[in-house]
């Protein structure tokens, strides 16, 4: 069997309610509460073990990509839908059915300094990136591996990217 090339992604967390530097503390955890399809799809039928991750900080000052993550393990259903006393608990959803997917990251490394989303904007070579398109609110997406190679660069990451 063919190995599977390695994706690239950007996930978002406010980081009042997980930052970076508590997923440095955990070394990984479950990426929990997504609550849009297309972001679950994502997760569900894209990521795999070994995908690379921009760790975003969103609704923060600034906004911006403060860290590396890579997915570890598989896709799994995401317990706290299953939950009735956690704010992302889904009555409609069952274990035999569940709804909510999710993958585990861990920490590869956080950032000298949060590379702040006006200066994405910025870069010409970034054009095209999801992230940067109005209106683009996911808080799972894909990244091309240009894109995430310049995103690296621009912030002066250890993290390298082959090819």
């Amino acid at each position: 069997m063919a190995s599977r090339k390695r994706r690239y992604w950007l996930m978002k967390s406010e980081p009042e309610t997980y930052s970076i530097e508590d997923l440095a503390r955990d070394g990984r955890t479950m990426w929990d509460g997504v609550r849009n399809y297309q972001a679950r799809n994502f997760m569900r039928d894209d990521m795999r073990a070994g995908d690379l991750v921009l760790f975003y900080h969103s609704n923060a000052k600034p906004m911006g990509v403060a860290g590396v993550a890579e997915v570890v393990g598989e896709p799994y259903p995401d317990p706290t839908q299953f939950d009735p006393k956690s704010k992302y608990h889904d009555p409609a959803s069952s274990p035999d059915a569940p709804t909510w997917i999710l993958v585990d990251v861990a920490h590869v490394e956080t950032l000298p300094q949060i590379l702040p989303l006006a200066g994405l904007k910025d870069d010409p070579k970034l054009e095209g990136m999801p992230l940067l398109q109005k209106g683009q609110r996911l808080s799972v997406q894909p990244v091309d591996k240009a894109h995430f190679k310049r995103v690296l660069s621009l912030a002066k990451a250890k993290t390298k990217v082959r090819g």
